[in-house]
């Protein structure tokens, strides 16, 4: 009797643990990949800012905070550097990655101020000092980039010469953005990947250290649920189907995080006549900037002059 009962207590407990774990999968474990303000989340997954720097207060730049809503009322958080020249050669809306914010670009933006031109660093939904909840890797955050642009208009009488420069997700953000918003005039995409179920695998793979692709394909449909958009829908190499804009695909060779095999296939689909791939040796997913040095600082600029000097720029007022 004593063994058929603590067999009935050892299976209601095991029943129980398989209920709470099913539990568990089908509406927190999810959050773990799209939610950001998170605490449980933050402190598992951790920051994986490409750099870290101090506030845009506490900086010499001559700009202003720029802070607007989304098409569906998030509000979000944007840093205007203006150019340091009398006549602005363009204007280069800055993405980072997922888990940093618009502070990491306060040295690129006083560098791009120097040479005449304005920079948007914007914080992504969930991001920064944005609002949100959820990170829908490109999916919405397209359309955030396209009403900034509107705002830019509406406010500062920016129209013309606009470019992208964006990092991981910041470069999914931009691939969709260029492929959705013809306003955008070129893009620099620094080491992002293709398609959002595939990198969330590889994710699974690098982090936990194995996969398990029909779980991994259920938590993000799940994801997507709870986050409110269509994973299917987060693929910039779709996007990049209907980029025609002069762009620049940038990843480094020793990327463990997202393979380079992602940017190359991105690039493949890109119908650009102006198009170039720049492969950085050795470099891997945060260490782009510090590898390619000052060398690949030139060729950056070099191509954001092409595309804007010669153009009809926009003469800022700074306040």
């Amino acid at each position: 009797m004593k063994k058929k009962k603590k067999w009935k207590i050892f299976k209601l407990i095991f029943a129980v643990l398989i209920i709470t774990g099913l539990l568990f999968l089908h509406f927190y474990a999810p959050r773990f990949i799209t939610e950001i303000k998170n605490p449980l989340v933050e402190s598992i997954k951790g920051n994986y800012s490409i750099t870290t720097s101090p506030s845009f207060e506490n900086n010499q730049l001559n700009g202003k905070y720029i802070n607007f809503k989304t098409f569906d009322n998030v509000e979000l958080s944007s840093y205007l550097t203006y150019s340091s020249l009398d006549t602005t050669k363009g204007t280069i809306i800055l993405l980072h990655g997922i888990r940093s914010s618009k502070e990491c670009f306060i040295g690129l933006s006083a560098k791009l101020s120097k040479l005449g031109f304005n920079s948007v660093a914007l914080d992504a939904r969930a991001h920064g000092n944005s609002s949100g909840t959820h990170c829908t890797f490109g999916v919405k955050e397209k359309k955030d980039v396209s009403e900034l642009i509107n705002v830019l208009a509406k406010q500062e009488n920016i129209t013309k010469n606009i470019g992208i420069w964006g990092q991981s997700l910041g470069g999914a953000i931009g691939l969709q953005a260029i492929g959705t918003d013809k306003r955008i005039k070129f893009g620099i995409i620094e080491s992002t990947f293709s398609d959002f179920k595939t990198i969330t695998n590889d994710y699974f793979s690098y982090h936990v250290g194995f996969n398990i692709r029909p779980l991994t394909n259920y938590l993000v449909y799940r994801a997507g649920k709870i986050a409110k958009f269509d994973p299917e829908d987060a693929k910039p190499e779709k996007y990049c189907k209907n980029i025609e804009q002069p762009i620049l695909i940038v990843h480094g060779n020793k990327d463990k995080r997202i393979n380079i095999m992602y940017a190359k296939d991105n690039f493949a689909k890109i119908q650009s006549k102006e198009k170039e791939f720049i492969e950085i040796e050795n470099a891997n997913h945060l260490n782009v900037w510090k590898v390619g040095g000052d060398e690949y600082f030139n060729r950056i600029i070099k191509f954001i002059t092409k595309n804007t000097v010669g153009n009809t720029g926009n003469r800022c007022t700074t306040p």
